[in-house]
This record gives C-alpha cells, sequence and structure tokens, in this order.
C-alpha cells in the first residue's frame, strides 16, 4: 500500500511541476512576443524616419540649391567665356 501511495504522490507531483512549468513557458511566450511587436514597431518607425532622412538629403543636394547657396551666401558665379583659359599639355 505505501508503494502505491508513493507512485500516486510522485504522479501528482510531476503534475503539477508540468503544469507549473506550462504555465511559465505560455507566459515567457507572451513577453517575447510582446518584446517581438514592439521592436517590429521601433524597426517600422527608423524605416520611416529613415527615408524621410534620406529625402531631405536628396533635397540639399540639389544642383540648383548648392548654385543659389553658392550664388547668395558665397558670393561666388560661373566664370564669363572670356576668363576660361584651356591649357593643352
Amino acid at each position: 500500500m505505501s508503494v502505491r501511495l508513493v507512485v500516486f504522490s510522485v504522479l501528482i507531483l510531476a503534475t503539477i511541476g508540468s503544469a507549473i512549468g506550462v504555465v511559465y513557458t505560455r507566459h515567457e511566450h507572451r513577453q517575447f512576443f510582446i518584446q517581438s511587436s514592439r521592436l517590429e514597431r521601433e524597426r517600422d518607425e527608423l524605416d520611416i524616419e529613415f527615408g524621410r532622412l534620406q529625402l531631405e538629403q536628396a533635397t540639399w543636394a540639389e544642383t540648383s540649391r548648392i548654385e543659389q547657396v553658392a550664388a547668395q551666401q558665397l558670393g561666388m558665379k560661373f566664370p564669363d567665356s572670356a576668363d576660361i583659359v584651356v591649357i593643352k599639355p
């Protein structure tokens, strides 16, 4: 009779341990899923910001913008054709 009681007790403890393991694993899975969702959202926001920065860089690097800044702020201009000298080797 005592062997049956020991086996029964071990089975009950194994069942409870297994149930606690399942609950813990599900909780851990939910936490990782929440973290994964948050990181994906952050990645998407960074992709959008990167696209905006590329557009801004393209705008600042336009030839007409550079010519305008060179003329207005630096007083630069294209040389006249008479001022251009071609040197042959």
